[in-house]
């Protein structure tokens, strides 16, 4: 029997879009609607009554579990709102969503949230796992509930969590490694700068600084590879003397490669006259970051498609709480190489979704 995961397929569009279209609730071009109706009509779909309605009858929240967004930190925006927009298709399906944010450089913050959380009594839980402790007991007292949860954007092992969505860290850091070496020569030095929080905080960024340094070490390329630790990224005045001292102290560096969405900071930070003699490379399509791309302050931007993982997360749970289809381990997005000629078309569906709630 033909579902309407199937006609989505071969119609290229959400599922969501098909419900729209099967249930008249607009929201949807004439020439997309005609399209899906021809198909429709061509395997002789039709609702079952039944399923329609206990999908109605069935209400179901998903909790998210994310750091807080703000001006100088936009990335967690873009999973929050691909959350709102798969929520918005699936509302049909009885799906709701509760948000709760923590700081995502406190462990107490994350705790006192999830506690809120908990308290709501989610049928499933969206969740960025930012430390390891606490996560922990964390998932532990969800497990003792039987409520499911997923892991969103970091990936962190020795846990049963249903699923993860997110991004290839190790590829996205081997592709970052190869993006360096075609803008140097062979033998150019390159630098990594990170935070001390991240170094054992956060598993996406550890798993990419590895794989941009397997790059050169897997293919026999002679490199040398300095790494910065900060305290904090931030535009102050003792990060910028760090940095910068650390480059006038080594000239041989050509290259830096910030895993994290903060290399605008970065560029901040590092005066013009050192800045136009290195190339830089780092993550996340964050407006901030945009504009260095754009003025040829970075070389490459690798997106890890946020909003898009936003939206699986919540479809994927959605397809287990109502049909109970037990997802795949591991659901990665595609690695998107950015440069200053193509960001623009980048996140088209987010920027499109934001425009309709203004």
């Amino acid at each position: 029997m033909i579902t309407i995961k199937d006609i989505a397929k071969e119609a290229q569009v959400s599922e969501g879009t098909v419900d729209r279209v099967i249930h008249n609730r607009g929201g949807v071009s004439k020439k997309t609607e005609a399209k899906i109706r021809e198909i429709l009509d061509h395997h002789n779909f039709s609702v079952n009554p039944i399923a329609s309605a206990l999908a109605m009858k069935n209400k179901y929240t998903i909790a998210t579990l994310m750091p807080t967004h703000h001006a100088d930190d936009l990335f967690w925006k873009s999973p929050h709102l691909g959350i709102l927009k798969a929520v918005d298709e699936m509302k049909t399906f009885g799906i709701q969503v509760s948000h709760f944010d923590f700081n995502q450089y406190d462990p107490h913050s994350y705790s006192q949230a999830f506690n809120t959380l908990i308290e709501s009594e989610p049928s499933a839980v969206i969740m960025v796992p930012n430390f390891s402790k606490e996560t922990k007991k964390i998932v532990a007292l969800l497990e003792y509930k039987n409520i499911p949860y997923l892991f969103l954007n970091i990936d962190i092992d020795g846990f049963n969590n249903m699923a993860f969505v997110g991004q290839d860290s190790y590829t996205a850091g081997y592709i970052a490694g190869k993006l360096m070496h075609s803008k140097k020569e062979e033998n150019s030095a390159f630098l990594i700068i990170q935070a001390r929080h991240n170094i054992t905080k956060n598993n996406a960024v550890s798993n990419r600084i590895k794989g941009f340094n397997d790059y050169f070490l897997k293919n026999n390329i002679k490199s040398e590879s300095h790494t910065l630790k900060l305290d904090s990224l931030n535009n102050s005045l003792e990060t910028k003397e760090k940095i910068n001292s650390y480059l006038k102290e080594n000239p041989e560096i050509k290259g830096i490669f910030v895993p994290s969405s903060r290399i605008y900071i970065i560029v901040e930070c590092i005066e013009t006259s050192i800045l136009n003699n290195i190339e830089l490379i780092g993550f996340d399509n964050t407006p901030q970051n945009i504009e260095c791309l754009l003025n040829d302050s970075v070389a490459f931007l690798i997106s890890q498609k946020p909003f898009d993982q936003g939206y699986e997360s919540v479809r994927i749970l959605t397809d287990y709480l109502v049909q109970n289809r037990t997802p795949n381990s591991k659901t990665f997005l595609p690695i998107d190489i950015l440069i200053k000629e193509n960001v623009k078309y980048n996140e088209r569906n987010e920027f499109m979704f934001e425009k309709s709630k203004n």
